[in-house]
């Protein structure tokens, strides 16, 4: 079996400005980050990399985030990821939508990264020793 890499993140956005903004954030803050930019990539990086962390627009081309979040929890793995909605989409019946998708948060734009980190981290454990020995060792 592959080891679960808690500190691996995707993120997927169509605006190639925020992308590259989220991919610094969580690299500086020690997230081991790939990005798309768009649903059909992430979707392809997701089942190449199986990161533990997904951060996705919903309106992207090709495939949107909601498509995207349907399909990851297809896939069998002994830890399902955890899977992050952040959109310019605000309204209850969105947000409910996406948490029916297989989202277990959705964040309307702007969203606080701060936040979005909080609940990242306390799923990745970055800075835990006992994740870091068991990490160092694949």
């Amino acid at each position: 079996m592959l080891p679960i890499h808690t500190h691996h993140l995707l993120v997927a956005d169509d605006d190639p400005n925020l992308l590259a903004a989220y991919v610094q954030y969580f690299e500086l803050h020690g997230y081991d980050v790939r990005a798309a930019q768009d649903g059909a990539d992430a979707l392809t990086e997701y089942s190449r990399w199986f990161p533990a962390l997904v951060i996705l627009d919903i309106q992207m081309p090709r495939l949107d985030g909601r498509a995207v979040a349907r399909e990851i929890r297809r896939f069998a793995r002994p830890s399902a990821p955890l899977l992050l909605a952040v959109s310019g989409l605000w309204s209850p019946s969105e947000r409910a939508d996406s948490l029916k998708a297989g989202f277990d948060h959705h964040f309307a734009k702007p969203a606080d990264l701060s936040v979005i980190l909080a609940i990242v981290a306390s799923r990745s454990r970055i800075g835990d020793p006992d994740i870091a020995r068991t990490q160092s060792r694949y």
